[in-house]
């Protein structure tokens, strides 16, 4: 199979650290008219660290990061020149959708860091009744992403979690995707490999620390470095890496999840961590699967579907996962390419093996 190559950059500016958000003023001076995309609690946390003179026309997203919202969003809105979401995942990802249909520029505030959707020009898209849809591509990425380390040492942790499970498939969807490619890469996909395995290494060395810094709201080195990890690295990965660095097998068990009402109250990158554990196993590789274990007990990351709370038809719901993960329609195959539902199933089963027994030791 012959993947298409397009490099695509991250935000046209990037500015990552404390009170950034004093920098927002001058940022929008070029603007006439922008509108605000957020959530109740999302604008709360902005506005606590916002102490500007613009004043803004505020939309509220419904929750879903779904095509019909953003449509929705952009009839409201044919005026804006500018659409600046503020919030986690899906209000960022709704604004980047809104601001796609009204071909117009986007600046990107996150206020949680579950995700890199503050970076990347692209959408997780749901539909209304927040099961998956697909993932929709656009041309324009932000004019700017705003990462105010002041707000975001405050933001819950479950989300930097999530974002840490998330980043962390980077690497193991990337290598995935490239361990079954033949002949040289082009550089610039090695180069998304390289940032790739940063955001490892950044991630195994810091997390713990970083999550320890939010816990007393002190901005540390640690919390810095997995904050830039979690959203500017992650967002290159993609970026440099084309479809060589795309989500592969563990976002692809997410995806599944999604069907599964247990698994709704978790952050997304909780779950993509499950999910490149499914991944490793499809391939045969449970010695990573063994050497993550230590790295998710120490971190509080379920490393089992029944410790997502899921435990009445199991594995009925294990099927339903590995059916829709293993479909036509979804990516599972770029990792394994000859994995099936019953090479997923059959996957998560050893790891609920795996739980029950001790961590084997080199």
């Amino acid at each position: 199979m012959k993947l298409s190559q397009t490099v695509r950059s991250g935000p046209d500016q990037y500015i990552c650290e404390a009170h950034a958000l004093s920098y927002l003023d001058q940022k929008l001076e070029r603007f006439d008219s922008p509108v605000v995309i957020t959530g109740k609690k999302s604008y709360d946390a902005f506005l606590k660290h916002y102490n500007g003179e613009s004043s803004f026309e505020v939309l509220r997203y419904d929750g879903s990061a779904s095509n019909e919202d953003m449509k929705r969003l952009a009839s409201l809105a044919p005026h804006a020149d500018c659409v600046i979401g503020i919030g986690g995942g899906r209000v960022l990802d709704t604004a980047k959708g809104t601001a796609d249909l009204l071909g117009k520029a986007s600046i990107m505030i996150p206020t949680v860091l579950g995700t890199c959707a503050a970076y990347t020009p692209l959408s997780a898209v749901y539909h209304p009744d927040h099961t998956f849809k697909a993932v929709d591509y656009y041309t324009q990425s932000a004019f700017l992403c705003l990462m105010d380390l002041s707000l975001l040492v405050e933001s819950p942790k479950e989300y930097l979690k999530g974002g840490i499970g998330d980043t962390l498939a980077k690497w193991y969807e990337a290598e995935g995707i490239t361990s079954n490619m033949t002949g040289d890469l082009p550089a610039m996909v090695s180069v998304g490999l390289q940032t790739a395995k940063v955001t490892r290494e950044v991630l195994l060395k810091d997390s713990q620390e970083a999550l320890e810094s939010m816990d007393r709201g002190e901005i540390t080195p640690a919390f810095t470095r997995v904050v830039e990890a979690v959203v500017a690295i992650a967002g290159t990965v993609g970026g440099f890496a084309g479809e060589y660095g795309r989500m592969a097998g563990a976002h692809a068990v997410h995806n599944g999840m999604s069907l599964v009402r247990e698994t709704h109250v978790y952050e997304h990158g909780v779950k993509v961590a499950y999910g490149i554990l499914v991944q490793l196993a499809a391939a045969g590789n449970l010695d990573e699967v063994n050497n993550l274990q230590s790295f998710y007990e120490e971190n509080g990351f379920p490393h089992t579907l029944s410790a997502f709370g899921v435990h009445e038809d199991l594995e009925e719901k294990m099927w339903q996962i590995a059916c829709f993960a293993a479909s036509d329609k979804e990516t599972f195959t770029l990792a394994v390419p000859d994995a099936t539902p019953h090479t997923v199933y059959e996957s998560m089963k050893t790891l609920e093996s795996m739980s029950r027994m001790p961590l084997l030791t080199k």
